[in-house]
C-alpha cells in the first residue's frame, strides 16, 4: 500500500486568500474595489472611495466586507480566518478621506489579523488593507506553537 502524505507546498497556501467587496449606499459617494484579493503572501486589496456624501440613500453608510477563509500553515494545521465587516455612517457632506479613516479605525481595532493605511484627500480616498498574520489566532482561542 503506498504512502499518500503530500507535503506541504508554499507556493499554493501563500495565494491562499479573499476577495473584497465595497458597497456604497449613498448617490454621490462611490466606493470601488481596484485590488480586489488580500493574500497571505503579502497581497494587499485596494478600494478607492470617492465623491462627497449626501448623507442620504438606503441605509446612508459605505460598506467592506472581507469573508472568513482557511489556509495550510507549515506544520500542517488547518488555520482559521475569521471575516471582517468594517462599515462607515455617511453623514451630510461627509468627505471621501473621512469615510476612509472611519473604515480604516474599524479594521485596525478590530481583533482580525487585518490592518488598513489610507492616502487621499476630501473628495477622492485609497484604503489599503493587508493581511498581517498578527492576533488572528488570539481571537479564536488558538495556541500558535
Amino acid at each position: 500500500m503506498k504512502n499518500n502524505t503530500t507535503k506541504y507546498c508554499d507556493e499554493p497556501e501563500l495565494e491562499s486568500g479573499v476577495h473584497l467587496t465595497a458597497t456604497s449606499y449613498d448617490p454621490t459617494q462611490q466606493a470601488l474595489v481596484t485590488e480586489g484579493r488580500a493574500t497571505v503572501g503579502g497581497k494587499a486589496v485596494i478600494a478607492e472611495i470617492s465623491g462627497i456624501a449626501t448623507g442620504k440613500g438606503e441605509d446612508r453608510t459605505v460598506n467592506m466586507w472581507l469573508p472568513a477563509f482557511s489556509f495550510k500553515g507549515k506544520d500542517g494545521a488547518i488555520n482559521q480566518i475569521p471575516g471582517l465587516n468594517a462599515v462607515a455612517r455617511l453623514s451630510p457632506r461627509q468627505g471621501a478621506l473621512d469615510t476612509a479613516k472611519t473604515i480604516a479605525s474599524c479594521v485596525n481595532r478590530s481583533n482580525t489579523p487585518y490592518r488598513a493605511k489610507i492616502s487621499g484627500d476630501r473628495k477622492n480616498a485609497k484604503i489599503t488593507i493587508a493581511f498581517t498574520a498578527k492576533n488572528w489566532h488570539k481571537q479564536l482561542g488558538y495556541v500558535r506553537a
